[in-house]
């Protein structure tokens, strides 16, 4: 078999791996699927084991230890960890009183999301009617999860305080002496700094990634729309009705996610592989012995880089103006005795144009990451190569795209869930234009991620956007694991054969 592979030109080479990938698919799929089951059974078990040291540490402790569970630090106190303990005391008081006096107000509300909407209470002298306060659907949404969270930072901080307390009575039955507050300190500073770097970017991603995150993933699950736009309106949960929508139930909905979804992957193959390919050639032939002034070459190319990527769309979209008297191709054009051409009007020329200028911003990028790597690929095995008679093409194809691929795997897969979200580019050309009244409030060069955008900037339909959010996380992961899964960058770390 190995043999065969070599004698095979590059285009039988490269259909029998694509037959092989799809043949391989399904045991690779099914792999996941019983690793994925052996990590949910690890889970599982890890909170059995959770729940059971909690139990074994409240059985072995004393008194002091199992009135910890109910106030977090008494233990310390006890032991006379006086900062550790208030501490641990303190965080519990903030958080009860927190949660009493501002969280359970959205908390409880959070199965409905609200039920009023204001009623009259009153009038004022004029005849003027009073409405009391309505309920905010969003508020309560938001508040509500980050009362969620809140209290989930309390567990693991209660978790925390009687472990030490625990540890604390420990120390006290052997006769040992409890750290003070400054060992702890020195501690978090020398062999515990870990803890101490990570966890301020912990807090950070929690309040402005995780929190935000999953207020977008319940958003999914409401008919939170232009129709439903509290305070005056609220919204409610509506289950998997909008992922049904998207699926089939509604006819215009799901003819647009399949349509758009087929064109932001065709974007998103070609967006790479031209910009790769290209990139890799141009780097290949400025490279080659021979060719004068290869710094003059290099830095002409990598001048386009520093001109900012949305000034340069903008500049291309103008040269390519096809509305009234045309921008300064169509001017020529017409000059020259042609009509004018309809760049941005026309769908498959549109999304031609969209691909041509997203190679003149890309190009000179994949040109520099291919010149350093190009730099160290072992001259002996082109020598090898000329001696045993191969071509150019075949030297290409044997020896320089394995070798580049087999380095720049994980880049190709960065690049291709870039492109595969690339608003700037489809937004900044065409604001995903030509419009059509086939689609649901999007246009024909639209990607998945520009029409979330007009969804949720434009038409207020933020269930919807959330669904599409949704959907884009879930293919782009998807692929990046099948594709980096199956790449020999993976299976061959070491070396390159």
């Amino acid at each position: 078999m190995e043999r065969n592979l070599f004698t095979m030109n590059w285009l039988q080479r490269f259909i029998h791996n694509l037959l092989q990938f799809f043949k391989l698919l399904p045991g690779r799929l099914w792999r996941g699927i019983k690793a994925l089951g052996r990590g949910i059974v690890r889970f599982v078990k890890g909170i059995g084991n959770f729940f059971v040291s909690l139990w074994q540490m409240f059985w072995d402790g004393d008194a002091f230890v199992k009135i910890s569970y109910l106030f977090m630090g008494f233990g310390c106190l006890v032991r006379k960890q006086f900062v550790k303990g208030l501490l641990f005391l303190g965080i519990q008081g903030g958080v009860i009183y927190f949660v009493q006096s501002f969280g359970w107000n959205y908390l409880r509300d959070i199965g409905t999301l609200g039920t009023s909407e204001g009623e009259v209470i009153g009038q004022t002298i004029l005849g003027t009617p009073i409405y009391s306060q309505p309920d905010n659907s969003m508020l309560i949404l938001l508040y509500g999860v980050m009362t969620l969270l809140i209290i989930g930072v309390l567990a693991v901080l209660w978790v925390t305080s009687i472990k030490a307390s625990y540890k604390a009575w420990q120390n006290h039955r052997a006769s040992l002496k409890n750290t003070t507050i400054l060992q702890d300190i020195r501690g978090l500073l020398d062999e515990k700094y870990q803890t101490t770097l990570l966890s301020g970017p912990m807090l950070l991603a929690s309040a402005f990634v995780i929190l935000p995150l999953l207020f977008m993933i319940l958003i999914a699950f409401t008919n939170f729309d232009k129709n439903h736009q509290p305070p005056g309106n609220l919204f409610t949960w509506v289950g998997l009705q909008n992922f049904q929508d998207v699926l089939g139930n509604n006819p215009l909905k799901a003819t647009t996610f399949s349509y758009l979804l087929g064109w932001n992957i065709i974007w998103a193959i070609f967006a790479t592989f031209s910009n790769y390919l290209l990139g890799m050639l141009l780097a290949i032939i400025i490279n080659k012995k021979g060719i004068r002034l290869k710094k003059l070459w290099r830095t002409i190319f990598v001048v386009t880089i520093a001109v900012p990527q949305f000034v340069s769309l903008l500049i291309m979209r103008n040269i390519f103006y096809d509305q009234g008297m045309g921008g300064p191709v169509n001017i020529l054009i017409q000059s020259l005795g042609g009509n004018m051409v309809r760049f941005w009007q026309d769908p498959f020329l549109a999304r031609i144009m969209v691909i041509v200028v997203n190679m003149w911003v890309g190009i000179p990028f994949s040109m520099l990451i291919c010149t350093g790597i190009l730099m160290n690929i072992p001259a002996d095995l082109y020598e090898s190569a000329r001696i045993n008679g191969a071509s150019p093409v075949k030297t290409f194809t044997r020896i320089t795209l394995p070798y580049m691929l087999f380095i720049t795997t994980p880049y190709l897969i960065t690049q291709f869930v870039g492109n595969f979200n690339n608003f700037n580019v489809i937004y900044l050309l065409t604001q995903g234009n030509p419009k059509s009244v086939f689609l649901y409030q999007a246009g024909e060069t639209d990607l998945l991620v520009t029409w979330l955008y007009k969804l949720t900037v434009e038409f207020a339909d933020y269930n919807l956007a959330a669904v599409i959010g949704i959907f884009v996380f879930i293919i782009s992961a998807v692929l990046s694991l099948i594709v980096y899964n199956s790449s020999s960058s993976m299976k061959n770390e070491e070396a390159f054969q």
